[in-house]
């Protein structure tokens, strides 16, 4: 749980970047239309939750600073018992400002009225372009309006800045808060992994897997998933992003999971791969244990000072010097390096930020250098190979696709793999299977 004070706190840092006599203007998401008069499942605008923990649709949060001075003004839904009895319960503005410790909150519907104000007090107004068109719209307009009044309207402010890179930048380094809900959302995680192991049998179903791994999420509080569930089975698995996950399991396939919790916002992003029949046959076992020391070795550089670079290098260096020992590439290493041949069978990244987002917020590089890895930093690190069944290699590496992805968090003396329960050792693999 995270509480107010740290909401609050938020708010004060970003002002505290701001420049005075400024506004700065952040939107909530809306519900998305599924088909005619059903929504999907809600998910707040993560910048928007990050300063408020409001989850609600429609709203937006203003941030005004005046000769130093900072209020914080939400517009919100208004109270509606009519509304409330069909699409459930409101905060409104007179609960949402003290439940939110904000300093004034209104109805949705007054926003227009009020903005051309706060914009006319304004020099410069730090707004996301490009978010969302409804509000666009708005603000535009308005500006717009403002400047046809010429003399005898309000002066709109003469900057718009962007403040994503600000914000952004603030959500990449996670409050002990943050990871503690990181940790638990991989907890949950882990558990799924686990259950869907043991779960799967030659003749089950991609779903079924899928469905067990929903289960135990929200079983355990974390009522979505994170992002898409990929359940991938033989050749599936090389399919990046598969999410039909529709196919049976055959005997003596591989299958890959890629899956993970989000709990109260935060998200969690766990793959394993593990044999259907519960072992895996030699040269599954061979490619397994090299994508597993891979990733191994790019732990090594998940510290402060050094960079996801540098572990990737790590990376690609076991895995290219291990497929020319399999021979399923010819060559030197040196030549095999600098060709990147690996990437016919390694083709993505190592990984990515994690938290309010799966794939989150922060620049990768500083002034055009990679970034210094830095404590309270939460990223995966994710190696993989895919010899899909057209891969001109010796037949018996056809339809594999193995990735192993840990969350790790950046520590002052290291890493924490928050994911670590999650089996991924041949022999534990093999183990659990046998037990289910």
């Amino acid at each position: 749980m995270i509480e107010l004070s740290e909401y609050q706190a938020r708010r004060q840092a970003l002002a505290a970047y701001m420049q005075d006599n400024s506004l700065c203007l952040i939107p909530a998401a809306r519900e998305v239309t599924r088909s005619r008069d059903t929504q999907y499942p809600f998910r707040q605008d993560s910048d928007f939750y990050y300063l408020t923990g409001f989850n609600e649709p429609d709203a937006v949060l203003l941030i005004s600073k005046q000769q130093g001075r900072v209020e914080t003004v939400l517009f919100c839904l208004a109270k509606d018992p009519q509304a409330e009895i069909w699409h459930g319960r409101r905060m409104g503005p007179e609960q949402a400002r003290i439940r939110l410790g904000l300093d004034k909150c209104f109805a949705l519907e007054q926003l227009e009225t009020a903005l051309p104000s706060a914009l006319a007090q304004s020099r410069q107004l730090y707004f996301a372009q490009g978010g969302y068109e409804h509000i666009d719209a708005l603000v535009f307009g308005c500006l717009e309006q403002m400047r046809a009044a010429g003399k005898k309207g309000q002066r709109p402010p003469g900057t718009l800045i962007d403040i994503r890179d600000y914000l952004h930048e603030m959500r990449l380094i996670k409050s002990a808060a943050e990871i503690s809900l990181m940790r638990r959302a991989a907890e949950i995680s882990v558990d799924g992994h686990i259950r869907a192991m043991g779960f799967a049998r030659a003749g089950r179903y991609e779903y079924q897997l899928e469905a067990e791994l929903h289960h135990e999420f929200a079983l355990q509080g974390a009522r979505h998933p994170a992002y898409g569930t990929i359940v991938g089975s033989g050749d599936n698995a090389c399919i990046l992003h598969y999410t039909e996950n529709q196919d049976e399991l055959k005997e003596g396939n591989l299958v890959l999971i890629d899956a993970g919790a989000e709990l109260m916002g935060y998200a969690a992003d766990i793959t394993r791969t593990f044999p259907v029949s519960g072992r895996f046959t030699e040269p599954q076992a061979r490619l397994y244990q090299l994508v597993l020391d891979a990733q191994l070795a790019a732990f090594e550089q998940i510290k402060p000072g050094s960079t996801l670079i540098r572990a990737m290098e790590e990376a690609v260096l076991v895995i290219t010097r291990g497929l020319l020992e399999l021979g399923i590439l010819q060559g030197s290493l040196e030549a095999n390096l600098a060709d990147k041949t690996y990437r016919q069978y390694f083709m993505h990244g190592l990984g990515h930020w994690l938290g309010l987002d799966v794939h989150d917020v922060g620049e990768y590089k500083v002034e055009g250098e990679d970034r210094p890895l830095q404590p309270g930093m939460v990223l995966t690190v994710e190696p993989g190979i895919y010899i899909s069944a057209e891969a001109d290699v010796d037949p018996k590496w056809h339809g594999t696709g193995i990735r192993i992805e840990d969350n790790l968090l950046v520590t002052s003396d290291g890493h924490e793999n928050l994911t670590a329960g999650a089996p991924k050792q041949i022999r534990q693999i093999e183990q659990l299977m046998a037990r289910s």
